[in-house]
């Protein structure tokens, strides 16, 4: 193992470390320790490293679970092929690109409530109160929950995230084991109740679907529906909220793409970079490997810093610098190889139609105090704004 420096700061599994100026170590480790390790685990900090890792699942596995010092849960995420790609097969059938498209009707009914619930105030906390409703609603709606147990499924998303961080308390694992149970028992009842009498939902497509004769059974699909709760549900909020607080802020930007519709997808793109909600996913070395100039060993846990690695100046022109203009933007945002987000589609689709919905009904939407500090959730997995007042 070649020598690196080292720095105390850097703590890649400690939830402090992405709510601080984590941007800042990122890049003095892609500029001197590309490939450090931080005492627990390998950071891979640049771009190209990430990809080369994500295309080599048979040395840089899934299976030996996605967070750091952390066992791996029965679900697809932490399986390497084949398993993960007939899992997936099963699951895919929930995202398909006609279903996705044929959803927007439903997201702008959704962006249209919590746009009206607001309206009348002047004022509001955009995270709370618009950006954390509306993937809660589509995910809701596609596991089954009835609307008014929408909070509860917020609750169980929130403290089963909780419980994955590395430096949970005791009561945040004692929450996220109640909330695990909880969400165990509502699913349990909703499956039952798809087989029976199966809806155009993706719960009833979960049940029923079948790929070379296997289907999932129940305890499958509860894994399943709980990733997609968990990677679905703070990811686009994040992306909403931090996005558009990117555009606020750079009025001239928002301004454009108020006056041009065609303007839109590639600020979707920038604000999926700009943003990365997911902060890392984590392999395990199943041989010893040269990365870099370090030698990681067998058993060894490396973790892939996607957002360094969408600040990349190699790759990203002036990366520091949110350009609603940006192209090319080939981000990995939503990762990279066989593991690429499964609900990518739907996510753009509903950060699409609320950018849409913000842009025709609050135009003149403001953040309130523009110099305020922001504050970032602690968490090393899945992190983004806490909290941010706007006026209309």
């Amino acid at each position: 193992m070649a020598d690196h420096p080292v720095r105390d700061d850097i703590d890649l599994c400690g939830g402090a470390f992405w709510a601080g100026d984590h941007h800042e170590a990122l890049t003095w480790m892609r500029q001197h320790a590309p490939v450090y390790f931080d005492g627990n685990v390998w950071g891979v900090s640049r771009y190209a490293d990430v990809k080369e890792v994500s295309r080599q699942p048979d040395v840089f596995s899934n299976a030996g679970g996605i967070r750091p010092n952390q066992p791996p849960l029965p679900m697809m995420i932490d399986m390497d092929d084949p398993a993960h790609l007939q899992r997936r097969k099963l699951v895919n059938r929930g995202f398909t690109p006609r279903r996705v498209r044929d959803s927007e009707p439903l997201v702008r009914q959704a962006c249209t409530e919590i746009i009206d619930a607001v309206i009348d105030q002047g004022r509001c906390d955009f995270v709370n109160d618009v950006a954390a409703h509306l993937p809660m609603i589509m995910i809701g709606d596609a596991l089954g929950v009835l609307p008014e147990h929408r909070a509860d499924l917020l609750r169980w998303s929130d403290d089963m995230l909780k419980g994955l961080a590395t430096e949970a308390t005791d009561a945040q694992l004692e929450a996220a084991g109640n909330a695990f149970v909880e969400y165990t028992l509502y699913a349990t009842d909703v499956i039952a109740d798809r087989r029976a009498k199966p809806r155009d939902d993706l719960m009833s497509i979960l049940v029923q679907a079948e790929v070379d004769g296997d289907q999932l059974t129940d305890e499958e699909i509860i894994q399943e529906s709980l990733l997609i709760l968990i990677g679905g549900d703070e990811t686009t909020r994040h992306v909403i909220s931090g996005g558009i607080h990117q555009l606020l802020v750079h009025r001239d930007q928002w301004d454009r793409l108020a006056a041009d519709a065609s303007l839109r997808p590639a600020a979707i793109e920038e604000m999926l970079r700009w943003v990365t909600p997911i902060k890392n996913m984590v392999r395990t070395a199943t041989r010893d490997v040269d990365l870099g100039d370090q030698r990681v060993r067998e058993g060894d846990e490396l973790m892939l810093l996607y957002p360094s690695a969408n600040r990349d100046a190699e790759v990203f022109a002036d990366p520091f610098t949110f350009d609603s203009a940006r192209t090319p933007n080939d981000h990995v945002a939503f990762g990279f190889g066989t593991h690429f987000c499964l609900g990518a589609s739907l996510a753009r689709l509903e950060i699409s139609v609320m950018l849409d919905e913000l842009l025709i009904r609050m135009p003149h939407l403001a953040v309130a105090d523009p110099e305020a500090p922001l504050v970032l959730r602690p968490a090393n997995f899945v992190s983004g704004l806490e909290e941010l007042t706007v006026t209309f």
